[in-house]
């Protein structure tokens, strides 16, 4: 049976690394994969009923994750409904190049600690494509938009989904990933922007823009979203509810601010949210924006490790790994750099599985910076870089070429940052 879980699961990873080159989406391997590991458990079972239980246990962890992420995004869209994010833009006044560089990887850095840098990397995209006509010198600013947006995500218990399963799961706490990640995360952005001084495409003058005048209301939604999702880890420390309450509670209020905006009944419970006008609310809209691609690619992920998981398989490679004579410390470190190359959502998955430690140390801290930058290696290894990709038309071999080494030395610098603190 472990055999069997083990096959299936290296079949359903092949097909969702070469997605690309199968053409089909990779939330379609991961749910196959996720039903089968599941049927083969129910298969090999002769306690039907124990096994229901494992399931709902795992299953209901899991959709933990999924609610808070829903949240989360709802939010983000509901700001973009607003144009929220415009008011950013027209706050950026730059003459130079690398000084458009230096704000933008500081806002990704800043932004991906609170509306995740999957989100982040959409919403700076959206605003180079506004502010930067040249399509080289955008893609290069795309590049560093991602090792900026992996690197602001690692610190955050709510910027990145691998920190946020660290998190829903016990392993860290918001106040210690902050002060144990954030000058590592730091040290990785700070030395690919060192190297950035160096390279000749951000030594030009910007054309300068006339820049709209930003709306009041844009500005209020964006600040209150933000304040809001920064709100879930105080909700939770003082209430010691999960998380996704905590987000639940920041999306209703968000919601009521945004109906009020405009200017509208409030009528969140209502299937009918069309007004006489044939007006659709922000609340319905940004609900139906909602990436459920993005959130079944989770579930089946998560709960294909949780059936590993369920029969003590990802324990045992813990005690294996360990057996072997390499150290937790080396073994985090690789685990990192095979983020570039396998998403980094099963590694922790699996991690949380096979360690033992308990909260705040620095083994889940460890594990929280290097599967959060260590996927900027490749722009195949982090949701940020896939949507870069795709947005962008960047090439795997173009980012290989430019990027990879940069992007190596930053999570370098960060690892030394870490183990030296």
């Amino acid at each position: 049976m472990e055999l069997s879980l083990i096959l299936i699961f290296i079949i359903g990873y092949s097909a969702i690394t070469f997605e690309h080159a199968l053409r089909i989406d990779k939330l379609i391997p991961a749910l196959l994969m996720m039903s089968i590991s599941w049927a083969i458990l129910a298969f090999g079972s002769t306690d039907q009923h124990a096994l229901g239980e494992t399931l709902l246990h795992h299953f209901g962890k899991t959709t933990e994750i999924l609610i808070f992420l829903m949240g989360a995004m709802a939010i983000v869209e509901m700001i973009d409904y607003f144009d929220g994010f415009k008011s950013v833009q027209s706050m950026i006044r730059v003459k130079t190049a690398y000084q458009l560089l230096l704000v933008v990887a500081i806002l990704a850095f800043i932004l991906s600690a609170i509306i995740d840098n999957l989100t982040a990397t959409i919403v700076l995209i959206s605003i180079l494509r506004k502010m930067v006509p040249d399509k080289e010198l955008r893609m290069w600013m795309v590049g560093f938009v991602i090792i900026a947006a992996n690197s602001g995500g690692a610190w955050s218990p709510i910027g990145d989904v691998t920190t946020t399963m660290l998190w829903i799961a016990g392993k860290v706490s918001s106040l210690k990933l902050i002060e144990h990640i954030l000058l590592p995360a730091v040290a990785s952005l700070v030395v690919p922007l060192l190297i950035a001084t160096r390279i000749k495409i951000f030594k030009q003058e910007l054309p300068q823009k006339k820049v709209n005048k930003k709306s009041r209301i844009s500005t209020f939604i964006l600040v209150s979203g933000l304040l809001l999702i920064i709100l879930v880890p105080v909700f939770k420390t003082v209430t010691h509810l999960p998380p996704y309450m905590g987000m639940m509670f920041s999306l209703a209020v968000f919601a009521i601010i945004g109906e009020i905006a405009s200017k509208r009944h409030l009528n969140l419970s209502s299937i009918n949210e069309h007004d006489q006008s044939g007006h659709v609310g922000p609340t319905l809209k940004s609900l139906s924006k909602i990436e459920m691609p993005s959130i079944l690619f989770f579930l089946g992920i998560l709960m294909t490790v949780a059936a590993m998981e369920s029969k003590g398989m990802i324990e045992q490679l813990g005690v294996n790994v360990l057996a072997s004579g390499i150290s937790k410390d080396a073994y985090i470190i690789i685990l990192g750099i095979a983020s570039a190359i396998i998403d980094n959502v099963p590694l922790v998955a699996a991690s949380i599985g096979m360690f033992k430690d308990a909260m705040d140390t620095d083994t889940w801290h460890f594990i929280a910076y290097t599967a959060g930058t260590g996927g900027s290696i490749l722009i195949i290894g982090s949701a940020a870089g896939v949507v870069a990709m795709g947005m962008e038309s960047i090439a795997f071999g173009w980012y290989l070429k430019r990027f990879s080494l940069i992007a190596l030395a930053g999570y370098i610098a960060g690892v030394v940052t870490f183990l030296v603190l």
